[in-house]
């Protein structure tokens, strides 16, 4: 059946498109804080481990709204391991033993938050533009979660 909820057939695939790369941002910093909170050792243990935890259990339950919204725009969303790769601004960062340190751990997921909020912001100006309200509420409040995220997990490196 044709789609037809006010956002033409173009500017609603634009927007899939972008929310398909927040995705696989979303579910590669998803990935990444999980194996953190399973790896993380130190000094700074507790107080990352349940920090860790926290943030990958609030990232997983946002995953789905993301791909949800893909779907109501009437696109599949991506949902393997080959597709996030490809689409993601996020990449692995090889330590020597496979696990960095505290402190590697946190820097990198400084990164990747502030890479899915550089991401969201593009799928933001994207739905703005199409008069997109309800893609526009979903990035606005991902965008609020991450950049927070950032903030916290950088004023443990100061």
């Amino acid at each position: 059946m044709k789609i037809d909820i006010g956002i033409k057939t173009a500017d609603r695939k634009a927007i899939a498109e972008g929310l398909s790369h927040m995705l696989a941002d979303a579910y590669t910093i998803y990935l990444k804080t999980h194996n953190f909170h399973w790896n993380v050792t130190g000094p700074m243990f507790n107080s990352l481990h349940t920090m860790f935890e926290t943030q990958y259990t609030e990232q997983w339950n946002a995953l789905d709204d993301i791909a949800e919204r893909i779907r109501a725009l009437g696109f599949n969303a991506p949902g393997s391991y080959a597709e996030f790769e490809k689409l993601s601004s996020i990449k692995e960062e090889p330590s020597q033993d496979g696990v960095p340190d505290w402190q590697g751990m946190v820097r990198q997921l400084v990164a990747g938050n502030e890479a899915l909020c550089r991401t969201a912001r593009k799928v933001l100006a994207t739905a703005d533009k199409a008069g997109d309200d309800p893609t526009g509420d979903l990035v606005t409040q991902r965008l609020q979660t991450h950049e927070k995220y950032a903030w916290m997990l950088r004023s443990l490196l100061e």
